[in-house]
């Protein structure tokens, strides 16, 4: 070997070693940046011409089944997170026994107040805490259903919050896409561009659950699992317009609410369908338009069925037919057709409502009593506490065939809420611990400190190794001139 040639071979380590320390420094400083792959370099050997190592380029280590599965799971955890809030504010909106403010336990005290008003049909404070407990009754349910709307509405919000969110992501995604390539072109390294992009496909897929297809040159085209495309070449267009106020008769069926549209094409949404199945927007969507629709329909049927007890003239024979009884729909009589949206209407009837100009005393003379009559008869309330707890079959709702008391109703919905917030958050525990170690294996493929630190330790030997020989090879050319 010349002394060129080794003078050559020695630079060009130096240089390896000098990018190489680069790469090392640039692992260990991101280690717990969200979407930074380890780098290495690819190394060559200079050819016969011009001896030595040169660096081809920088490889960004990247597991794709790991990546897929820990992306899977991103999408799984909140779509669970989704539902299992649904089920908690419902569970806290109806209640989950019969004590407290639950609709159960409303019903309860309302049904105690008519057994004490009944011991003590002369007493106006007993008459009146009938009212009030009654009131309270029809209050709970309202709360029920507005809590349920409100949701509805929050769910609407959040899915166009979303949808800004994926045309933003997907834009960058697609302009990241270009520079990756001309990046390439150039010869230069893409590898942050690359970790900016997976952070962006990360976002998106929270959102919609995506498969990521390489494409030439470093693209990426994504579809979502349903096989939507969401991006091959130019970013897919999401659009939806947000409901700012929504009430119980409004459903995307009857196109009250705004359906997703990518590409001007309508995409379905419902959990019948798997083209945007998974993700936050699909159980936003699922919220809005299925289990709040549901939980709507077993509390109206609730109300129905309060009302329908007591307007029957046999309950009370002051009431004529069409009469509205103690519980009306905001003080008309129930319509059946008109049963969507009635837990928010019901109302205690303004004729026996002190607060609304009436008479507490008609609870135990009837509705339709012009005067007061004797203050020892408790005929009328003993039916008012008979209609309550007698067995009727429902009219509407998810209560079966079966004939049921007020009671068995309430708890009914208890059962049916409860075991949802059940599976919601049985949902919940599972794709948490799962994302968990999923992102945990992640991290234990990423940057080892410990490993960067020893090949930092190899890359300094090497380093000094190559400066050592330019040394001795200088000192070798002064030797040579001094001859």
């Amino acid at each position: 070997m010349t002394l060129g040639t080794a003078l050559t071979t020695a630079l060009s380590g130096l240089n390896v070693a000098g990018r190489a320390s680069g790469v090392v420094s640039d692992n260990i400083a991101n280690v717990m940046t969200p979407g930074y792959a380890r780098r290495s370099l690819e190394l060559s050997t200079r050819g016969d011409i011009a001896p030595g190592a040169r660096v081809v380029g920088t490889t960004r280590h990247v597991d794709p089944a790991l990546l897929a599965s820990r992306r899977s799971a991103d999408a799984t955890l909140g779509k669970s997170t989704v539902l299992a809030d649904f089920y908690s504010r419902l569970t806290n909106a109806i209640g989950t026994d019969t004590a407290g403010d639950s609709i159960a336990g409303r019903l309860a005290r309302f049904e105690n107040s008519l057994i004490s008003a009944a011991s003590r049909p002369d007493s106006d404070v007993r008459l009146r805490t009938v009212v009030q407990e009654a009131n309270a009754l029809a209050n709970g349910l309202n709360l029920a259903s507005d809590t349920i709307q409100n949701m509805r509405a929050e769910a609407d919000a959040k899915i166009a919050a979303s949808v800004v969110t994926l045309n933003n992501a997907l834009s960058d995604i697609e302009t990241l896409n270009g520079r990756i390539v001309s990046l390439g072109s150039s010869g230069s390294g893409a590898e942050a561009l690359m970790d900016q992009r997976q952070n962006l496909i990360d976002r998106v897929n929270e959102i919609v659950p995506v498969r990521v297809v390489q494409r030439d040159r470093g693209r990426v085209a994504l579809y979502s699992d349903g096989g939507v495309i969401l991006m091959d070449g130019p970013a897919a267009k999401v659009e939806f317009s947000q409901t700012h106020t929504i009430t119980p008769d409004m459903t995307l069926q009857s196109g009250a609410l705004s359906a997703l549209v990518v590409n001007g094409r309508v995409v379905q949404t419902g959990s019948d369908y798997k083209s945007l199945a998974g993700g936050t927007l699909a159980a936003n969507f699922q919220v809005r338009d299925e289990l709040a629709v549901a939980a709507q329909v077993e509390l109206d049927a609730q109300a129905r069925d309060l009302v329908e007890r007591f307007e029957d003239p046999t309950v009370d024979p002051t009431l004529l037919a069409g009469d509205p009884g103690l519980f009306t729909d905001n003080n008309a009589a129930f319509v059946t057709t008109y049963e969507v949206g009635l837990a928010g209407r019901l109302k205690v009837n303004q004729l026996v409502d002190p607060a609304q100009g009436g008479d507490a005393w008609k609870i135990r003379d009837g509705l339709g009593a012009a005067i007061p009559g004797s203050p020892g008869d408790a005929t009328l309330i003993k039916a008012l506490g008979e209609a309550l707890t007698s067995k009727r079959v429902p009219a509407s709702g998810g209560f079966g065939s079966g004939a049921l008391a007020a009671a068995d109703i309430a708890a009914t919905v208890i059962s049916q809420v409860a075991q949802g917030s059940y599976r919601a958050d049985r949902d919940l525990g599972f794709s948490s611990a799962s994302q968990a170690e999923l992102k945990k294996l992640e991290l234990e493929n990423g940057v080892d400190t410990d490993a960067e630190l020893a090949n930092l330790i190899v890359i300094e030997q090497a380093y000094a190794a190559n400066a050592r020989m330019i040394q001795v090879i200088d000192e070798m050319m002064e030797s040579l001139l001094r001859i």
